[in-house]
This record gives structure tokens, C-alpha cells and sequence, in this order.
């Protein structure tokens, strides 16, 4: 069989994964949030959401990832810019200033955060070959200080993802056993800072997750209610649109925070486990690039992707069935969200990229 050249080398799971995931998605949100303020599906707007994301994954698949890096400070103050405006002109909803109000779209800087933070400290520790402790201290600042606006909205759960999708891009650079223990010290002094400085709502549902019966009806609701959706789904589930925590509400914003109970109940053990098998190919593909990546920018762009995945699904999933503190992340290409899905595909499409060129050029320096 012969293949168009501008395929080859192509992976399709990095574009059948991501569909499948949508589709589960705009199906089960569909199902449970039929409509938003005013005549528009919420599931119609996703699906719009959905093609404009394919679009950029397209554009960016075709390129060159390696473009990437000649913009990666662009991105990044781009993003940086809207997170700071966010503080001032920011829609306030649930208690966080996170949006801005672009009329039919609401942007969540934060999460085009994620990209701008992986691609800047991918470009900045790809040329380097050794880390000094001047260039360790610039690395930790284009992290510190996007995390302390995040917190500032206050998002505690996009702040803690950032950290985490920065993680393994710092564990593959060149940094000393020295400059480690550092690090793991002046964490451990900002631990109680980062606790203390949390809003009282929030320092509330780290409590309630030792213990959510303590409070059913206030801080321990959502969490109590995600668990009985997800028990009652059984093996085969209840069927879209059946499930009565979901599609009657008791669970709270079930099309993006707690979209995992809503399948797991309407599809039950066996359709949430195929759907967590899907998130385990998506982080796998980003995960073996890591591997046979020949140029490390490519490499450490892999690393951090694959982490941002992960992550997410852990945090979202583990909030759902209470093993950890809701924080409010959305879960990948499933939660209701223009701005995650756009970021998502993106990321996507980078990866793409990464694997039809990774063998063709190794790219040092």
C-alpha cells in the first residue's frame, strides 16, 4: 500500500484517541447538560469547539515541531500576558477570577499556560549542557511566577499542574545531585506559604477529603455525590441520559469538573475503564517518544505533554472517586471547555509532529 508522503511516518493513534475521547464527551455532556445561559447546546458549542481544535491539531502536525522553538519565548509571554490581565478583567465565576468574558468564548488563560510553559523550558534547557545554578534560578522563575498568578485567581488545581508538567523536563536536564537537594529544600520551605495563602474554601476541601461525611451537605457534597454516580453505574452503566445524579444535577458541574462520574455512570465499570485505556495510549505515545526522540528539544517536549496528561487524568479522576482533593481540572479532551480542548489538540498535533520527524534530524545546541 502506498501511503501520500505528507503521511508518512504519521501516528493516527494521536488523532483517533483524541476523537474517541471528544466524542465520549460531547455524548455524555449532551446527556447531562443539554443546555447553557441562553438557546445554544453546550454540547453543540463543544462540538464547534472540537473542529477548531482538529483544525489546529492539522496545522500543527504539518510543521515542523522544531518551529517551535525559534517562538517558544513568544508563546510564553503571550500566554504570561494573559495571565496577568486575567487578575483585572476576569469574569468571576464560582468564586475565581479564571476567565475572560470574549462574548460567545470564555478564555482560561491558565490553561494556555500549560503549553507556553512547556515549550519555554523545553527551548530553554534543550541548549544547554550543563545547568548552572544562575541558569537553574531563570528556570525557576518561568515557573514560580506563572504558578503565583494562577494561585492568585485563585486555581489551585492548574497552579499544582504547572508544577507537575514542569517536573520531568527538569529531571531530564542536566542538573547536579547539589542543585536537586536545593530545589527540595526551598520547596519544603514554600510548602506552609503556598497552604497558608490558600483561600479558606480551599483549605476547607483539603480537609474534607480526609473526611468528606464530616460536612455531606457543604464542603463534602460534591465529592460525596461524584461517588454515588460512579457506584451506581455498576459494570455496564445506566445509559446516557439515565443516570439520576448526573442528568437531575446532585452532581455539581458535571460536564467539566466531575464529567468522569457522569460517564462512569451512564457506561459503568466497563466504559469508564475503556476510557481510561484510551488516556493510558495517549500518555503512552507521548512516553515512547521520550524514548526514540533523537534531538532533546523534542524529547523534553515529549516529557512535558506526557506529563500534562497524566497529571490531569490523576487529579480529575482521583477527585471523582475521592482519593484526592477537588481542585478542579478538567479531564483532557472530555470535560466541557473551549480553551482545555483548543490547548489539548495543540499539544496533540506537537507530538504528531514529533514523531514523523524525530528520526530525520538530530537536532543539538
Amino acid at each position: 500500500m502506498i501511503r501520500p508522503r505528507i503521511l508518512a511516518g504519521f501516528d493516527w493513534g494521536l488523532l483517533l484517541v483524541p476523537l474517541l475521547l471528544v466524542a465520549a464527551g460531547i455524548s455524555v455532556i449532551y446527556s447531562i447538560a443539554p443546555t447553557a445561559t441562553g438557546t445554544v447546546s453546550l454540547a453543540f458549542s463543544q462540538g464547534i469547539y472540537a473542529l477548531i481544535g482538529l483544525t489546529i491539531f492539522g496545522i500543527v502536525a504539518s510543521l515542523d515541531y522544531r518551529l517551535v522553538r525559534g517562538v517558544a519565548p513568544a508563546i510564553y509571554t503571550a500566554a504570561f500576558v494573559l495571565l496577568f490581565l486575567v487578575l483585572f478583567i476576569g469574569d468571576v465565576q464560582f468564586g475565581a477570577r479564571r476567565w475572560i468574558d470574549l462574548g460567545p468564548f470564555q478564555l482560561q488563560p491558565a490553561e494556555f499556560m500549560k503549553l507556553g510553559l512547556v515549550v519555554v523550558l523545553s527551548w530553554y534547557f534543550a541548549a544547554k549542557e550543563d545547568v548552572r545554578w544562575l541558569q537553574l534560578t531563570g528556570a525557576v522563575f518561568l515557573i514560580l511566577v506563572p504558578v503565583l498568578l494562577v494561585l492568585q485567581q485563585p486555581d489551585f488545581g492548574s497552579g499544582l499542574l504547572l508544577f507537575f508538567g514542569a517536573l520531568p523536563i527538569l529531571l531530564l536536564s542536566r542538573i547536579s545531585r547539589e542543585q536537586w537537594i536545593g530545589l527540595a529544600m526551598a520547596m519544603l520551605v514554600a510548602l506552609p506559604i503556598v497552604f497558608f495563602s490558600l483561600q479558606p474554601y480551599q483549605r476547607e476541601r483539603l480537609e474534607t477529603f480526609l473526611d468528606p461525611t464530616r460536612d455531606p451537605f457543604g464542603a463534602g457534597y460534591n465529592v460525596l455525590q461524584s461517588v454515588i454516580a460512579i457506584g451506581s453505574g455498576g459494570l455496564t452503566g445506566r445509559g446516557l441520559g439515565q443516570g439520576s445524579q448526573s442528568t437531575l444535577q446532585f452532581v455539581p458541574v458535571a460536564h467539566t469538573d466531575f464529567i468522569f462520574a457522569g460517564v462512569a455512570e451512564a457506561t459503568g465499570f466497563l466504559g469508564s475503564g475503556a476510557l481510561l485505556a484510551l488516556f493510558a495510549i495517549l500518555i503512552w505515545r507521548a512516553i515512547r517518544l521520550v524514548f526514540v526522540t533523537q534531538d532533546r528539544f523534542g524529547r523534553l517536549l515529549a516529557a512535558g505533554i506526557g506529563a500534562i496528561w497524566f497529571w490531569s487524568v490523576t487529579i480529575n479522576v482521583g477527585m471523582n472517586i475521592g482519593l484526592l482533593p477537588v481542585t478542579g481540572i478538567p479531564l483532557p479532551f472530555v470535560s466541557f471547555g473551549g480553551s482545555s480542548l483548543l490547548t489539548n489538540f495543540a499539544l496533540a498535533g506537537i507530538l504528531a509532529s514529533i514523531n514523523r520527524r524525530h528520526r530525520k534530524i538530530s537536532f543539538k545546541g
